[in-house]
């Protein structure tokens, strides 16, 4: 866990200004400067405690965590720390469905996978040019949307969120399959909406760096212990 000179360091406490709170965040506020919240570290440790440990759990059983960051922000860190810890993520827009009617989804990126091997073998080179540049923009378009989804045959057994406001529908679509939300709680976000609310700025480039590298470091543990096993 780092410390919470570290954290600071990093401005995980700053949350937004007063007005804009979630009155549920009540527990996770410090105090108040210059009219921001300021987060209660302490109990962002504590709830980072907790988070780092399902994910460490879930990837020791050999399950998967989906990290989804679509803020500009934070898009290509979800991608490092998902592609570091080998597990799928989403950085473009949320797949409509991807929880409550997979198998949809689930016949995309196995034609993504196809057009990408019929590429690598060259299967594709015996059509006309004007068919081999469809087949390209098509593999551009689902590199858009699944591209991050690599072979994800399943729903995953949890879900990693950025900004709750932001991916609403990811969160609206994991509550109904039963599938674990983790992520950022900052101050305008109702910690209700996951299982394990992490409290801290979802804004700042240092704060989300941070706390996706412990995720990230947390899901390659738990598959340590699986190998040992």
């Amino acid at each position: 866990m780092p410390t919470i000179l570290e954290l600071l360091q990093a401005g995980v406490h700053f949350g937004h200004q007063k007005g804009r709170w979630h009155p549920k965040m009540k527990e996770y506020i410090f105090t108040e400067r210059g009219g921001v919240h300021i987060i209660d570290l302490e109990k962002t440790l504590v709830e980072l405690e907790k988070a780092t440990k399902f994910v460490s759990n879930v990837a020791q059983n050999g399950g998967v965590v989906l990290f989804v960051g679509t803020k500009k922000q934070g898009q290509q860190l979800i991608k490092k720390y998902a592609d570091e810890a080998g597990m799928p993520y989403i950085i473009e827009r949320w797949i409509g469905g991807l929880f409550t009617n997979f198998s949809n989804v689930g016949k995309l990126i196995k034609k993504y996978l196809k057009l990408k091997e019929e590429v690598k073998t060259g299967a594709l080179n015996k059509y006309t040019k004007k068919e081999q540049v469809d087949f390209n923009k098509e593999i551009e378009r689902l590199h858009k949307f699944v591209g991050g989804l690599g072979d994800m045959r399943k729903i995953p057994e949890a879900v990693f969120i950025l900004d709750a406001k932001k991916e609403k529908t990811a969160i609206v679509e994991a509550r109904k399959k039963g599938v674990p939300v983790i992520g950022f709680c900052d101050s305008n976000i109702n910690p209700e909406l996951f299982d394990y609310p992490i409290p801290a700025n979802d804004d700042a480039v240092k704060s989300i760096d941070l706390i996706l590298g412990l995720m990230s470091k947390a899901i390659l543990e738990g598959k340590a212990k699986q190998t040992a096993i």
